[in-house]
């Protein structure tokens, strides 16, 4: 069986790539937690929306959150390690030009 796609992630592992990507935290509805990032280069402003109560994060969920970061998967699971590993993407080191 071949690896997924979209390999599922936790709230931490999904706050961390935001991090990495330079989004910030804006504001918390209930568990529903708001990262923002100012439009900047070639990248819109973003916002992207992560409901911290939840365990795991499904495919679509993932997909979703991938949309609202503007960002493409490779880069949105390259943002760290430990996800990267998982998604069997290279890892990037993103500068702040990365991010913006």
């Amino acid at each position: 069986m071949g690896k997924r796609k979209y390999p599922p992630l936790t709230p931490s592992e999904v706050i961390a790539i935001l991090t990495s990507l330079g989004f910030a935290k804006a504001r918390q509805d209930g568990s529903h937690a708001h990262y923002e990032h100012a439009a900047a280069g070639k990248y819109p402003r973003s916002v992207v929306t992560v409901d911290v109560a939840r365990s795991e994060f499904d495919d679509g969920l993932i997909k979703s959150m991938i949309l609202q970061s503007n960002r493409s998967r490779e880069i949105f699971y390259g943002a760290t390690k430990r996800t990267a590993r998982k998604a069997s993407v290279p890892f990037l080191k993103l500068t702040s030009a990365d991010s913006d």
